[in-house]
């Protein structure tokens, strides 16, 4: 089978003072993004959308759904590992802002609060079972560049776990096969995003008119 995964669009950014979860929704640029990759995998195979229950993520996903009518199915175990955070800034965002904070995000920062392999071994058990449940199908899996690189390192065999700079609604495609081996077929496709893919379709459209 195929797991096609997708990280969420860009959110909006939150520091709530109460304690509570952020949960951002998307931005609009991120609303945008989510429109595009539905867009963009408008002509592939999508049997099922299984999607974090976080609020980015269930947006990022709806377009897809909508465009493939079919129900989103949320699966707690691919859930963000800031998912209880007050805050959320966009790494971007952070990147600019504060970029000695920006590096120990990228290298760790995320899993201050968390043991990074209990992360992954939750991770990789909810994967399992969404190749249990669709096999021999294709599944669009909507979440999290730290559950994305979770995925894929467990997959890869590397220990760092946050290796790959996921981008905004990237694309990240792999295989599960019935005797067990999982293995990668592409990571980050973002050609969805350039503008330049987008003028010359929007030619074509008009060209057909």
């Amino acid at each position: 089978m195929e797991l096609v995964f997708i990280r969420h669009g860009l959110p909006e950014r939150i520091e709530r003072r109460d304690g509570l979860p952020a949960d951002p929704p998307l931005a609009p640029e991120g609303a945008e993004q989510a429109r595009r990759v539905a867009d963009w995998l408008a002509g592939s195979r999508i049997d099922a959308i299984v999607c974090s229950p976080m609020r980015r993520a269930r947006e990022t996903a709806a377009p897809l759904a909508a465009l493939k009518g079919l129900d989103i199915v949320i699966e707690p175990g691919i859930r963000e590992v800031d998912a209880e955070s007050a805050s959320y800034i966009p790494l971007e965002e952070l990147k600019a802002q504060d970029y000695e904070a920006w590096k120990r995000t990228i290298a760790g920062g995320l899993y201050a609060a968390i043991d990074p392999l209990d992360f992954q071994r939750e991770v990789v058990a909810a994967i399992e079972r969404t190749i249990e449940a669709y096999r021999g199908g294709s599944v669009a899996v909507v979440c999290h560049g730290g559950v994305i690189n979770a995925w894929a390192a467990h997959v890869l065999g590397i220990e760092n776990p946050l290796f790959l700079d996921a981008g905004y609604t990237s694309v990240h495609r792999f295989f599960a096969a019935s005797t067990g081996e999982r293995s990668v077929a592409s990571l980050n496709e973002t050609a969805h995003l350039r503008s330049d893919l987008l003028l010359d379709r929007g030619r074509r459209s008009e060209d057909a008119a």
